[in-house]
């Protein structure tokens, strides 16, 4: 084999079905193995940043590694994007981009940067590929992407090295990394301080999902009667029609949540990650007890750390189960008064057409096990407490990075990866105009995703938070009043929707559809205004 022939093999038995890039000259050699390569997949995408986008959902759906690449420097850059997605939303993946020859690595010359240095702060490992370290090199980047708290390698690719031969290698897999079990002591202060604790309130992020804890956290919901607040990218871990929830941190109406809060004595981080919100943002001075796999990081001139019981989750939450504590001193009909009427609340207003329209129909028309993926921007803070999400997977968002433009190949990834799921996405105006040449890819595939395009013809979070401070808008108007919609867009149909009825026969039709559908919705802004950056 040569250097490229052992990549593509190596690869496949490290469980990699797809790498998703935009290809090289340099890249032929590998191109050409990985389609002499059963089992394994390259997926042209149209920008490199989806590249790393949708390897970071392919993790979050199946569990398994999947690769992205760029060529030199503006490739690389692009790819950069992606890659830092999965850094901050903790998704492994292998990244890998073409690098000058080792003469011409420190030279002055066409599209080159130093990408050992590029990549340093956005992944957890960088190297160079060698033709007789091939197995031993991608053996430890997949054990160091998938080891705690995971994310992202980088593997450069020496430019001619994919023709060179490889020499034979006796490399025998990595045994996994086992995370440690929290120590007695930590579990006896956890235990102490639970059991003297009136009205401990339960906070999830997204380590919980990963840890697949969830039966332990409803249990101990159910056992205690204690209240639940999600991070964004938690949704799901508890099902908003579960009779103990709360809510979701930072977004949508979260003043109503922080009336939940304001009554604790203590907040319960399980799984907590600040790469979404830091604790200081919204425990007030409320004693803290962070169960994790890493120390808390948070300010502490701000909050109280009471305990941390840090290690594997399970065995944590497994003592905590097994208390005999009383039922907490929880009002849960008062919970469930707070949490009917933000709904109530966030429902769509009979004869308008606005955002809460949209989901509302959306939400009606996915089945329950169906996945909705979203951009960033003002809808995500509506989707963020509005959206029903029956388990983790459902709902898909970054948070921890919160990239403009991910929604699109975000549901195209989805789709590949659990092809049997009914698959949609929702974006505004701004991060479709990042995207849209992903639809392409979407055609070229056959992707069968409804994609839902709120348009505003704005950059409503940030006019938002311009009016807040009592500026003036400027520098967010994205089309001018001539803007009209297209047919289609690279071949992708689009249907048009001013109306409910317009909007409700549109999505009748597009899930029906065998391929993919954009559904271009224009919406009312009023709701943005109301019910977000509370």
């Amino acid at each position: 084999m040569n250097a490229a022939e052992k990549t593509a093999q190596t690869l496949k038995e490290l469980g990699v079905s797809y790498v998703f890039g935009v290809p090289s000259g340099n890249w032929v050699d590998y191109l050409e193995a990985i389609s002499r390569t059963e089992g394994i997949e390259f997926i042209l995408v149209s920008n490199e940043s989806s590249g790393g986008f949708m390897a970071d959902v392919c993790w979050r759906l199946t569990g398994k590694v999947a690769a992205c690449f760029g060529t030199y420097g503006p490739g690389a850059c692009n790819q950069s994007t992606g890659v830092c997605c999965g850094y901050l939303d903790r998704s492994p993946m292998i990244a890998f981009s073409d690098e000058k020859s080792e003469d011409m690595l420190n030279r002055i010359t066409q599209m080159n940067i130093d990408q050992q240095s590029f990549f340093k702060s956005i992944t957890k490992w960088q190297t160079r590929l060698k033709p007789d370290q091939v197995e031993e090199t991608l053996h430890k980047a997949f054990q160091t992407a998938i080891s705690e708290v995971p994310g992202p390698v980088y593997i450069g690719l020496p430019q001619g090295i994919g023709a060179e031969k490889a020499r034979h290698e006796n490399v025998k897999p990595l045994p996994s990394k086992q995370i440690p079990a929290p120590g007695n002591e930590s579990l006896d202060k956890m235990e102490a301080l639970f059991n003297k604790a009136r009205k401990p309130l339960i906070a999830l992020g997204i380590t919980s999902i990963r840890s697949r804890v969830r039966p332990l956290i409803l249990k101990i919901l159910d056992k205690f009667q204690v209240p639940v607040v999600q991070t964004p990218m938690a949704k799901g871990m508890v099902p908003e029609d579960h009779p103990l929830y709360a809510g979701v941190l930072s977004h949508a109406l979260s003043d109503r949540i922080d009336q939940t809060i304001q009554q604790a004595d203590l907040i319960v981080g399980i799984g907590y990650d600040p790469v979404e919100l830091n604790y200081e943002d919204w425990i007030h001075n409320i004693p803290l007890m962070h169960i994790d796999t890493i120390l808390a990081d948070l300010d502490k001139n701000q909050c109280t750390l009471a305990c941390e019981v840090t290690g594997d989750l399970k065995p944590a939450l497994e003592h905590l189960a097994g208390l005999a504590a009383a039922k907490k001193n929880w009002d849960i009909e008062a919970l469930a008064q707070r949490r009917n009427k933000m709904f109530a609340d966030l429902s769509p207003e009979e004869g308008k057409f606005e955002a809460r329209t949209v989901l509302a129909g959306l939400r009606e028309m996915l089945p329950p096990d169906g996945i909705m993926t979203c951009d960033v921007g003002a809808h995500l803070h509506l989707i963020g407490q509005a959206w029903k999400a029956f388990s983790p997977e459902c709902q898909l968002m970054t948070n921890g990075c919160s990239s403009m433009g991910f929604g699109i190949p975000a549901a195209i990834a989805a789709k590949l990866s659990l092809p049997e799921r009914e698959v949609a996405c929702i974006t505004g105006d701004g991060g479709f105009l990042m995207m849209a040449g992903e639809l392409a890819t979407a055609k070229r595939l056959g992707t069968k995703v409804v994609f839902v395009l709120m348009t505003d013809k704005e950059l409503s979070l940030i006019r938002i938070k311009q009016d807040r401070k009592n500026f003036k808008s400027y520098g967010t108007k994205l089309f001018g009043e001539s803007y009209v919609s297209n047919e289609n867009f690279f071949g992708v149909p689009v249907l048009t929707a001013k109306t409910t009825e317009e909007y409700q026969s549109a999505l009748k039709k597009a899930f029906a559809a065998k391929g993919p559908v954009l559904i271009e919705a224009f919406v009312n802004k009023i709701d943005y205004e109301k019910l977000i950056l509370r």
